[in-house]
């Protein structure tokens, strides 16, 4: 329940303008990359904003047939890497929207 005397027209446009807000900010995060490191640059996972995998790089020397295990590891250290970018960058858009309304 909202407290008396709250302005509903402009409690809607403020959520309103918000919503927008949202969108355009959920948009420059899918056209937004981020890149992702191991082994000293071994391996390069490039990702979106919004968490979806466009590349993996894997440079040759990374490639040892006897050891698939480490290869492996730098893999998925590199996706774990650009994610943690890509979500910092998502709290750094989204974040000073969620308090918007004041809820």
């Amino acid at each position: 329940m909202l407290p008396e005397g709250t302005d509903m027209s402009g409690l809607l446009a403020q959520a309103q303008a918000m919503q927008s807000q949202m969108m355009q900010a959920q948009e420059e995060l899918a056209r937004t990359t981020v890149e992702g490191t191991a082994g000293g640059g071994l391996v390069t996972a490039v990702m979106s904003g919004t968490g979806e995998l466009n590349s993996l790089t894997i440079a040759p020397e990374a490639c040892d047939p006897s050891d698939t295990e480490s290869l492996a590891d730098l893999v998925v250290a590199a996706i774990r890497d650009a994610s943690k970018k890509g979500q910092e960058l998502a709290a750094a858009k989204m974040g000073p929207l969620a308090g918007g309304l004041g809820f």
